[in-house]
């Protein structure tokens, strides 16, 4: 369980970002967001100077543009969703490009995409710069109920051995001429389904009774990596958040 478990948004290096204990990051990434949250849609600028913030801190953490911006596509949904806002919102309309639009509208697609982009680039940044053992260990000192960190340490563990299941399924599936084209063939993929939770369900008894015959009882030994974070770790995470705390109070005094 311990073994080093890379996934697809990491990015190594060695970097000061990437230097920086798990936990300090976390903790600085989310009050980060909570600050952007905080801050008034009118100040527009002030979403401007956040974008540029985490633009330094890409350049310092040496994480390439294009692997943050290919990341951040999982936002597409809730741009969608802030397009269809001026359209569909009530209120007084206004005229732009030939096109009647609701002002309440249009202000609403801005706080949606301006605060959901800025959250999504700080969590990609995040990932992109800690491991994922780091990041449940930073969970785990950050005080997270121990058993929400063992069933998320669990199912990091283990997603990758389900989903090499699913795979030998679907190729034995094609080694016997199978290929799903219609509705007619969804009772098989059922099928494939059930099998699918019996053998993981079987396999989860089997990892279960083999860490209680290695004196598991309720809880993992404690976690070897770094000690607590030092003040200037701390100071250093800090950087982030208080930058920003200075851009929200501005805000909405200006």
């Amino acid at each position: 369980m311990g073994a080093g478990h890379a996934h697809k948004l990491y990015k190594h290096g060695h970097s000061p970002v990437h230097a920086l204990p798990a936990h300090c990051k976390l903790a600085a990434v989310f009050c980060f967001v909570l600050l952007v949250v905080a801050t008034p849609r009118e100040a527009v600028w002030a979403f401007g100077a956040y974008a540029v913030l985490l633009a330094a801190v890409a350049a310092v953490s040496r994480v390439p543009p294009r692997h943050l911006l290919t990341r951040m596509a999982i936002e597409v949904p809730f741009v969608a969703f802030a397009v269809l806002l001026p359209f569909v919102a009530e209120g007084e309309r206004i005229t732009v490009w030939g096109l009647s639009l609701s002002e309440t509208g249009l202000w609403g697609a801005w706080n949606v995409l301006a605060k959901g982009t800025l959250g999504v680039a700080a969590s990609v940044l995040l990932a992109s710069t800690t491991g994922l053992n780091d990041l449940l260990l930073g969970l785990a000192r950050l005080r997270m109920p121990a058993l929400l960190c063992q069933i998320a340490t669990f199912m990091v563990r283990y997603a990758d051995v389900i989903s090499e299941e699913m795979r030998r399924m679907r190729t034995a599936r094609l080694s016997r001429g199978f290929e799903a084209r219609g509705p007619r063939h969804w009772g098989v993929l059922a099928k494939s389904a059930g099998s699918l939770f019996i053998r993981s369900y079987e396999r989860g008894e089997r990892v279960h009774l083999a860490m209680l015959s290695r004196g598991y009882a309720g809880s993992m030994p404690p976690a070897l990596g770094a000690g607590p974070a030092a003040r200037a770790e701390w100071a250093r995470s800090a950087a982030l958040p208080v930058t920003a705390l200075a851009i929200c109070l501005l805000g909405w005094v200006l």
